[in-house]
């Protein structure tokens, strides 16, 4: 699996320790760049409907789902840590230097096939998501303001297509960083945006309940025409839920930016850090909205236009939101344009047009390094991400969607039978009977959180 394409590092996966020495410069980052790489790829565009979750559950069950999900992401991670390096989770000496190698190297060639349609399903599905977002967030900003100058009854609309253009101009030239290892900066904007647009929403959310001077919501939560479709609306919640957590799917890469040789700790270190602020967050942007504005709580906190004063504040918030996800939907598409970009240039090393490089001067640039292949498949991947958002603009069922679908093979399955792998875990003893349930158990809840929001989402083309 080892390969010497050094502009997809990400992908690189060293069954031999003489190799790494090769790429040690490459691996610099620290336990505050990991966290910052976790928050980008985690506090994104699943905050803003964690409010709308909440009322769909309600007080008694929606809580209590974000720590349940938070609980299950914490032994995800912890466990999908130690089998980074081989055959010993803390020596090595060998790397798997992303998922899908990872489950190569552990599970064999038929699971990695499986595996890679479910990864990059999942990885372009949340570039989608996040071209909604940002969208809707564009587009927020206006309606913002045009309320504030014409009133909150003025009919201000503003179509999400041209927004979704707009985003889509800025991926194709961000999409051209060469790898995750050139990200560190962008991350860290990032992370700093996410955190000032969910303190925003925090802030406002508390304002209002203040100033309503009740907590509104109930113990069950927004109610609905039948049992059937109260069923429906909770299960589309618990998949936006799952949307918001999870990373599994880019922990590894993460990891593989760290300075050895204590990767593993350094990554368990920054996981239980990162959950924990996430889950802070979470919980105070779901619950305050919620409590803000009970049964009619919007699907997103910011652009739903339950918040029109201070409009300054609302448009700064979304234009933090707007700035994070540019830097979100790079997090997770550098995975797929290394394991594309990777396999093209191993199946034809000899092609100029796959790993030729040209020299391109521009003004303000002294040179610039254009690669024929990387530029075009970058651009049909951030085209093909607008186009499909474009076809399907609905924020909470999307989301709702794509978390069920991915959360239990990649956020569980995968990293559960791996590390039974990794540590030689004997069929029927009490941590396989265990690690075991815990997998059926999040099964369960992946299953009706796609069945939920898949009908939520047909019913919205539909409508």
């Amino acid at each position: 699996m080892a390969n010497n394409h050094t502009d997809a590092p990400l992908l690189q996966c060293s069954n031999s320790s003489d190799e790494q020495p090769l790429d040690l410069t490459h691996r610099t980052g620290t336990i505050w760049t990991a966290i910052a790489h976790i928050i980008t790829g985690v506090m994104g565009a699943g905050v803003l409907s964690l409010g709308w979750s909440l009322a769909q559950l309600g007080w008694l069950f929606g809580p209590p789902a974000i720590l349940v999900f938070a609980a299950v992401t914490l032994v995800s991670t912890t466990i999908l840590s130690d089998c980074y390096l081989s055959p010993h989770s803390e020596h090595g000496p060998d790397r798997n230097a992303s998922f899908l190698q990872a489950v190569s190297y552990y599970l064999g060639e038929k699971s990695q096939w499986i595996c890679a349609v479910l990864l990059n399903e999942s990885l372009y599905g949340n570039d989608i998501a996040y071209t909604i977002a940002t969208a809707t967030s564009m587009r927020a900003i206006l309606k913002s303001n045009c309320y504030h100058e014409e009133g909150h009854d003025a009919g201000c609309t503003y179509p999400d297509s041209i927004y979704m253009l707009l985003f889509g101009l800025v991926q194709i030239v961000v999409s051209q960083i060469p790898n995750f290892h050139n990200m560190a900066w962008l991350s860290a904007v990032a992370a700093i945006m996410s955190f000032a647009y969910s303190t925003i929403g925090l802030g406002l959310g508390l304002a209002n309940v203040i100033v309503n001077e009740e907590i509104k919501g109930s113990i069950g939560g927004v109610p609905a025409a039948s049992a059937v479709d109260k069923l429906m609306l909770v299960f589309q919640g618990l998949g936006d839920i799952a949307f918001a957590y999870p990373y599994s799917i880019i922990l590894l890469e993460i990891q593989d930016t760290l300075k050895p040789p204590s990767e593993t700790k350094t990554m368990k270190k920054a996981s239980r850090s990162a959950i924990l602020i996430t889950t802070v967050f979470y919980l105070c942007c779901g619950s305050f909205g919620y409590a803000a504005f009970g049964n009619n709580t919007p699907g997103n906190l910011l652009t739903g236009f339950g918040f029109y004063e201070p409009y300054w504040l609302v448009d700064l918030a979304n234009a933090c939101v707007i700035l994070h996800l540019v830097g979100g939907y790079q997090v997770f598409s550098q995975p797929v344009f290394a394991l594309v970009e990777t396999w093209f240039s191993e199946r034809y090393p000899e092609s100029h047009f796959v790993n030729g490089f040209y020299q391109l001067k521009l003004p303000l640039v002294t040179t610039f390094q254009l690669n024929p292949f990387r530029l075009c498949f970058r651009m049909l991947y951030v085209v093909s991400t607008t186009g499909i958002a474009m076809l399907f603009p609905f924020f909470n069922q999307v989301l709702g969607v794509l978390g069920a679908l991915n959360f239990w093979p990649l956020v569980v399955y995968f990293p559960v039978e791996m590390y039974f792998v990794q540590r030689k875990i004997l069929p029927w003893s009490r941590k396989w009977i265990a690690l075991k349930t815990f997998s059926f158990g999040c099964f369960l809840v992946s299953a009706v959180g796609f069945v939920g929001s898949l009908e939520g989402l047909i019913m919205a083309k539909l409508s």
